[in-house]
């Protein structure tokens, strides 16, 4: 833990343990019951909850008019046909078989209410605008995201395993392999937040912040803080956050405050009172790139629990890399593809990338590193694949971090595979959850896992939120990607993959560390847990695509 976050830590603590007299109590506690009632005023009048009430509201004249659909005997049958058409379409579609399965049952055990449904994600209503608007970025951007020649001869001297994983991300996902990178690990959030400030503090031409949760404390103020005095100073500031947080985390009007205190903002896909299949693709990424020398990424969002400076749900256990040279420019794109995807017309990226060598870091001898991303209508599981190719190469271990394990049908073939194969594989998952439904349907996994071989950990302490996966002292990857559906199929994602560097020994050394806190998972454990709690969660799993 840095001095700095120990410093706030020990104010926080001191704040809490002063003694009060009686009087000062009793006039805290009055106050305290005004402050819940203004509280309680706020959240009713909120934006939230008026854009909850109105989807609410929109849900039920569904609702009702296709209940009254049920009424009439001939739209009755038409609804039967279409599911028909619909069962068919699913089974000769090229979709993950576990997406077939979650629409073929609501279709046949209620074939109105799952036909419209069916229907309104088929037709995309909201999402086609959103591919186009990707595609064109991507296309505008494809001539700056090739490897040099000097790496692409490299790489060919290299095993077939770190050749075709290049090879695939380049062809397939228009992301580069860089050497003369330097890769710093950060084990907790606290260590990347220390880093992170005095880091800012030297920026001279850009920042670029791309991030699913800012919640207004400790850390933001203090990064808040920076960024004003920065833009004073003639920095270009640009904040990209996912629109999620419009909802509770930040004022609708919040952009605006911002841009007053010279800091370009954007919100991704704010949230709308309005039925929309767009508003089902989150920005789950975690960028911050510093004059294009420096960049970060990882599972640590800008928020107060991250750092551990507020508890939620035990220790936050979370990880995140900084990449300092050549591979800074991958995420450079990235963000700016983000954040042009609304813009008309081309958008601008050369003025963002230093000429190749102005900040490469020698690492002769060190390995390679990729950043890439994944989103979700690129008709690719990059994500996914990345993984996959890590668990079926392996030849002496695959050790993952994840804080959910929702994992399709061929991920867990593999995650087994790897483990009858003899290949020693390790998951390490939260012992106390965020959320209990998600965790119930991770646990209902745990007999079939076993069984193969793979060892199943819960972190005693808290809860993980690190995204890891590393393999034979050689392979890592650190990002934002979940194993679950939200993550591999319907958000927008991005990761580090770390190949030959020696930073991915200090990855593993800290999973080890971690494993010291955690408790080893049985089959005796998921027997003796609640019967409700298992039903939950085998239930809950049958939509596990869809949610």
């Amino acid at each position: 833990m840095s001095d700095l976050t120990k410093q706030i830590k020990h104010t926080n603590q001191t704040n809490q343990t002063k003694q009060k007299p009686a009087s000062k109590l009793r006039q805290h506690g009055q106050k305290a019951k005004q402050k819940g009632l203004s509280a309680l005023f706020k959240l009713v009048f909120s934006h939230m909850m008026v854009t909850l009430l109105l989807l609410a509201l929109q849900i039920y004249i569904m609702y009702w008019a296709l209940y009254r659909v049920q009424s009439q005997a001939a739209l009755l049958a038409v609804f039967y046909g279409l599911g028909m058409v619909a069962i068919v379409i699913l089974i000769n579609g090229d979709d993950n078989p576990a997406f077939k399965l979650a629409w073929i049952i609501p279709i046949c055990v209620f074939p109105v209410f799952g036909v419209a449904l069916y229907i309104f994600i088929y037709t995309n209503p909201g999402g086609r605008h959103l591919h186009k608007r990707i595609d064109i970025r991507v296309d505008e951007t494809r001539y700056l995201l090739r490897t040099e020649h000097r790496v692409v001869d490299k790489i060919k001297k290299e095993p077939s395993g770190f050749r075709n994983i290049c090879y695939y991300l380049q062809h397939n996902n228009q992301m580069p392999t860089y050497d003369h990178t330097a890769v710093t690990f950060f084990s907790l959030g606290e260590e990347k937040f220390a880093d992170l400030l005095e880091e800012l503090q030297k920026a001279k031409s850009f920042i670029f912040l791309e991030y699913f949760i800012i919640h207004k404390g400790q850390v933001w103020d203090a990064i808040l803080e920076i960024l004003k005095e920065k833009a004073k100073e003639g920095v270009e500031i640009r904040l990209l956050y996912d629109g999620m947080n419009t909802l509770s985390a930040l004022p609708t009007n919040y952009p605006k405050k911002l841009e007053a205190m010279g800091i370009h903002t954007r919100v991704f896909e704010p949230i709308r009172p309005l039925l929309s299949t767009a508003q089902n693709h989150r920005d789950h990424r975690k960028i911050l790139v510093i004059d294009g020398r420096v960049a970060y990424n990882g599972g640590v969002n800008l928020a107060d629990e991250y750092m551990n400076l507020e508890e939620r749900f035990g220790h936050w256990k979370d990880t995140a890399v900084k990449l300092e040279g050549d591979a800074v420019r991958s995420f450079t794109i990235m963000f700016l593809q983000m954040w042009y995807m609304r813009d008309k017309g081309l958008g601008e990226y050369e003025a963002y990338l230093p000429k190749p060598g102005t900040f490469a870091v020698k690492t002769e001898g060190q390995g390679y590193v990729v950043p890439y991303n994944d989103d979700p209508v690129n008709h690719l599981d990059i994500a996914k694949d990345v993984y996959m190719d890590i668990l079926y190469k392996a030849r002496s271990y695959v050790h993952i971090m994840t804080p959910y394990l929702v994992p399709d049908n061929e991920l867990v073939t593999a995650l087994m595979f790897a483990a009858r194969r003899g290949v020693d594989v390790k998951i390490i998952l939260p012992h106390i959850p965020d959320k209990k439904v998600v965790f119930s349907m991770a646990r209902t996994y745990y007999p079939q896992l076993l069984d193969a071989g793979v060892e199943i950990y819960e972190y005693l302490p808290g809860f993980v939120h690190a995204k890891e996966f590393i393999t034979d002292d050689n392979k890592a990857v650190v990002g934002s990607i979940n194993l679950d559906f939200r993550s591999l199929y319907h958000h927008f994602e991005c990761a580090t993959l770390i190949l030959k560097d020696p930073v991915i020994l200090e990855i593993e050394a800290d999973f080890q560390k971690t494993l010291e806190k955690c408790r080893k998972v049985d089959f005796q454990y998921y027997v003796d847990l609640p019967f409700t709690y298992r039903i939950m969660g085998q239930v809950a799993r049958l939509f596990a695509p869809l949610v």
